[in-house]
């Protein structure tokens, strides 16, 4: 079965439908999103692609991503891919969106109105391994080092969107789940 992306204007008004490759190929806007679970010690969920992957194979990212189906809301699009790709389940909250377009290696684009969401949880994943090559919780100062020394083993996703996580944390999100972490290892 072919899956449908919803594809959307620069509002996120969504202007129609199209199978997945095709958007790709094509660089069309579509609707995505990136979740970022944190354990109570403040440390964040990366995974390593799985090497089989359309593009961005092998590279580490955020917890989760991937995009709602055509007919899909997103909360229900969040629940099914979070456990499809990390074996997790896990109560998350929208953080904000960002727009960015990358061209691969293999011709394929993304072209994405990603919608940032952020969870809390101490459960460890039981990754899918089609998924999900390898996964570690790094502190946000080990993350932004990595990056910076290894910016080729980090999606170009992760790598735009990480200052933005990284003020959304520190600046809101720990302060309004302050009773949820043991151990702020964040700064």
């Amino acid at each position: 079965m072919k899956e449908l992306l919803i594809l959307v204007d620069k509002n996120n008004r969504q202007v129609g439908s199209m199978e997945k490759l095709l958007v790709h190929m094509q660089g069309l806007l579509h609707r995505a999103f990136s979740i970022f679970i944190f354990n109570t010690k403040g440390e964040l969920l990366l995974q390593q692609r799985a090497d089989d992957k359309y593009h961005s194979a092998g590279l580490w990212t955020n917890t989760c991503c991937s995009h709602p189906l055509f007919g899909e809301n997103i909360n229900g699009a969040i629940k099914r891919r979070l456990y499809e790709e990390m074996g997790m389940n896990c109560k998350t909250q929208y953080a904000f969106n960002f727009i960015y377009k990358a061209v691969f290696e293999n011709g394929l684009t993304e072209h994405e109105y990603d919608k940032v969401y952020v969870g809390i949880s101490d459960d460890l994943p039981i990754p899918k391994s089609l998924e999900v090559k390898n996964w570690k919780y790094l502190s946000l100062p080990k993350i932004e080092i990595e990056i910076d020394r290894h910016p080729d083993q980090y999606t170009e996703w992760m790598k735009i969107c990480f200052p933005q996580i990284k003020s959304y944390i520190t600046n809101s999100f720990i302060k309004s789940q302050k009773k949820n972490f043991r151990r702020i290892n964040i700064y």
